[in-house]
């Protein structure tokens, strides 16, 4: 009995492991599916750039270049991604994203550049635009770093002077006495309403439009952080006063640290509106800048030099996004756990 028992428990032992071997193999073959599925619409917009003739005068090298490189790249995340259940799932997840968009550059290419559908030169095609980037290289550069540079001076100086009137309102009674009013009426008044008086008091258009984007990012950081530190429990201020706690390490390691999460709130909001204020600001007035750099091919009626900049400036928005979550991520990291 107890042989013939062990035999059977010996026989019975492998089979979850097949099980869960098999588990995994169908797992293996359903990701290699979404991944090859993420790949083939950007491998039908290269097939296309390259077998259907063009109909228009276009140099096709950049979009071709372009495509094989968001096709390596996303085959390099999801050989990354394999070894990972987490990005795994967010692979999958925007796989269906990623091939809808491969489709519409297909799609778009079809109508305008190899079939010439679309009118001229309103709606230039995918490999127009991305020509732009080889024949005005130089000039794009210099425009960009124009506007990376304003944007920086500008909305750091906004944050800045948000977060100083944030404390002062939030801490001091008095001060929010008379400063909070003035800020929510000065607050809600647009940015580019502002323009005329700067053009006119600062010496350059540089620092006219920093003092834009500065007003721009200065409303919503200082509101949030001044509800922040007036949001701030009494109980954190009773247990860090009878540990011995002054006035200032409770303004700046109690009320400010619960107030980061609202700060962040206040800095992502006011990201979107200085950067639509350095566009309108370049446009009017600037030397420089994606703003002036779409003014002027406007005026030239190069509109696929107005869509290329645009192209620029949404890629810089998501990259400057991009890198203010990893600033907040770790600020936040307490949050991991507690907030969803």
């Amino acid at each position: 009995m107890s042989n013939s028992a062990t035999l059977a428990a010996d026989a019975a032992t492998p089979a979850p492991n097949r099980s869960r071997g098999v588990k995994n193999t169908a797992s293996d073959k359903k990701y290699l599916l979404w991944a090859l599925f993420s790949l083939l619409g950007f491998a039908v917009a290269e097939t296309i750039s390259f077998v259907v003739p063009d109909t228009q005068n276009v140099i096709d090298t950049a979009y071709r270049f372009i495509l094989a490189g968001l096709i390596v790249l996303y085959f390099v995340s999801a050989i990354f991604s394999f070894f990972d259940n987490k990005k795994r799932n967010q692979f999958i997840e925007r796989a269906p994203f990623r091939f809808a968009m491969g489709i519409v550059l297909a799609v778009w290419d079809l109508l305008s550049t190899k079939l010439n559908l679309l009118p001229l030169p309103f709606f230039p095609g995918p490999s127009q635009i991305t020509g732009v980037v080889l024949e005005e290289h130089a000039f794009l550069l210099s425009n960009t770093g124009y506007s990376l540079r304003l944007f920086s001076v500008g909305f750091l100086s906004g944050i800045v002077l948000g977060i100083g009137t944030g404390i002062l309102i939030g801490w001091f009674a008095k001060v929010h006495y008379w400063v909070f009013p003035v800020l929510k009426i000065t607050g809600v008044i647009p940015a580019v309403a502002w323009m005329p008086f700067a053009l006119t008091i600062f010496p350059t258009s540089f620092i006219a439009g920093a003092f834009l984007i500065a007003i721009c990012a200065w409303f919503p950081v200082a509101f949030t952080t001044a509800q922040g530190i007036a949001s701030t429990q009494k109980t954190y201020f009773e247990v860090a006063k009878t540990l011995g706690a002054n006035q200032r390490y409770l303004l700046f390691h109690v009320a400010l640290p619960n107030a980061v999460p609202q700060l962040c709130t206040g800095i992502s909001t006011a990201t979107g509106l200085a950067f639509t204020t350095l566009v309108v600001s370049e446009m009017m007035g600037a030397k420089g800048g994606l703003g002036y750099y779409i003014n002027w091919a406007k005026t030239w009626s190069s509109y696929h030099k107005v869509y290329a900049a645009i192209i620029i400036m949404a890629i810089l928005f998501s990259a400057i996004l991009k890198a203010i979550d990893l600033v907040e991520n770790k600020l936040l990291i307490w949050q991991r756990g507690l907030v969803k």
